[in-house]
């Protein structure tokens, strides 16, 4: 199926850059570009892609404003932050005005492409860099270090309020998988609900929907 993107970003090279790379991949098609969060708001209520590539720092309106309005305005396109910014704080920002992706610009175009098929999926991505940080920072608690690699995985999509049926989709696992991770996240946690779990991702920073 055709994934249809537009860029946003106020650097012209950058905007051509992306277009050379994703136009190289055919179930990709670049539907639009505007170097401002105003002009972006405007023509993608106009040309309705499913993904929009959004620059942060962009002049007239940020990238994180531009991507709350276009989240009212347009509820079924995804937005995927592209920024050479790791504070954790933008990454905050911008995920809770919408986004469904946060990829640093000196990022691979692999890295790009996972974000893509992520939020296609419903999913939301970080950037490997961002997330190896934030699991250096909570690897030092004892709870958190003996989780695999996987209960984390799940452990911040139930944070971000995603059901089993979307947590399987997102890990292209089976339910019953999931819920054999969930039991195992309590057991090692010790904790007893959703709620608990939920409070804990937050508190420890292991997701970017709060401070």
């Amino acid at each position: 199926m055709l994934t249809k993107i537009f860029l946003a970003d106020d650097h012209s090279m950058i905007r051509e850059g992306l277009r050379a790379m994703l136009e190289k991949k055919t179930d990709i098609r670049i539907v639009g570009e505007a170097a401002d969060g105003r002009t972006t708001v405007q023509m993608v209520r106009q040309t309705m892609p499913d993904i929009v590539i959004m620059d942060i720092s962009m002049p007239e309106m940020n990238g994180i404003e531009a991507t709350r309005r276009i989240i009212r305005n347009c509820p079924h396109t995804r937005v995927i932050a592209l920024s050479m910014h790791s504070d954790r704080r933008l990454v905050s920002e911008i995920f809770r005005a919408g986004a469904s992706g946060y990829v640093l610009k000196e990022s691979a175009l692999d890295e790009l492409i996972d974000a893509i098929n992520a939020a296609k999926r419903g999913c939301s991505y970080i950037s490997a860099d961002i997330r190896h940080n934030i699991n250096k920072k909570l690897s030092k608690h004892p709870l958190y270090s003996e989780l695999s690699d996987r209960e984390r995985e799940v452990l911040q999509l139930i944070a971000e309020g995603k059901s089993t049926k979307q947590i399987a989709a997102c890990l292209d696992v089976s339910a019953k998988t999931v819920d054999s991770h969930r039991q195992q996240l309590m057991k090692k946690l010790t904790m007893h609900s959703i709620a608990e779990l939920t409070k804990y991702a937050v508190r420890e920073g292991l997701t970017s929907l709060e401070e």
